[in-house]
This record gives C-alpha cells, sequence and structure tokens, in this order.
C-alpha cells in the first residue's frame, strides 16, 4: 500500500467514527429523556395504530440499546438496521402528517427525523471501521 491509500483508508474509519458518535450521541438524548419521563405517549400511539401498547417498548431498543452498540462499533450495521426501522415508524406513527410541509425556518419538517434515518442507513452500508470495538474485520462492522 502507498501513503495515499493508507491515508485514505484512515481518514474514511475516521468519518465513520465520526458519523456513528453524532448518530449515536444524538439518538441517546432522546433515548434517556424517554427512560426519564417514560413512553406512555409513544405506548398511546402505537395502540392508537391498533398495535399492542408493549411494541412502545420498542423505542428503548431503537434510542437507547442501538445507539449503544453504535457507539462502541459492536453489530454496528444490525444497531443502524434497527435505528433507521425505529425512524421509520416514528415518522408513520406521529409525523405522517408533517411529511410534505415545511418549517417556520422554510426546511423540510421532517429534516431531523430525515437526517436520523438516513444517516443509520449510510451506517449500516459503511459499518463501523478501524475504530471500533469490532475492529475493521468484526463480524457485522
Amino acid at each position: 500500500m502507498n501513503t495515499t491509500t493508507i491515508t485514505l483508508r484512515t481518514t474514511d474509519d475516521i468519518g465513520k467514527l465520526v458519523l456513528r458518535a453524532v448518530l449515536a450521541a444524538m439518538l441517546l438524548f432522546h433515548g434517556i429523556s424517554k427512560m426519564n419521563s417514560g413512553i406512555g405517549f409513544v405506548a398511546d400511539m402505537v395502540a392508537k395504530a391498533g398495535l399492542p401498547a408493549i411494541f412502545g417498548y420498542g423505542v428503548y431498543i431503537g434510542e437507547v440499546v442501538a445507539p449503544l452498540f453504535i457507539l462502541a462499533g459492536m453489530f454496528t450495521r444490525g444497531a443502524a438496521l434497527v435505528v433507521a426501522v425505529n425512524m421509520v415508524v416514528a415518522v408513520l406513527l406521529v409525523h405522517t402528517s408533517q411529511f410534505f410541509s415545511l418549517n417556520e425556518t422554510g426546511g423540510w419538517a421532517l429534516e431531523l427525523q430525515g437526517m436520523y434515518l438516513f444517516t443509520a442507513v449510510a451506517v449500516a452500508l459503511l459499518g463501523a471501521g478501524r475504530y471500533s470495538v469490532g475492529g475493521i474485520g468484526g463480524r457485522f462492522n
């Protein structure tokens, strides 16, 4: 390998680390908030959609457990897919009416949810990279 290849590989792995860390940290704020205040409103939304209210507890998987795995770089691809599914469910349950709307500053009303969703998809496609518990050769990284 020449110097250019090593430099690109290193910056790719640093980029993957930054992407993973930002996604995980931002989602953990939401998860910790739900751990502190409860998920009553999520369980209500799930029940209103005709699903068992117990499914509301899945928000802890998508906003606490999966982000911790992503942050550590363990089972990163699977954890990122869990986050992506969590975001699709959140949009369908809570934000459907905003899908084609703009916010008061002219941005897409769902830009935060969209950023979480597509960042999770990017992490699922890219994997964790070298700077992770699983390492570059990790089974699911």
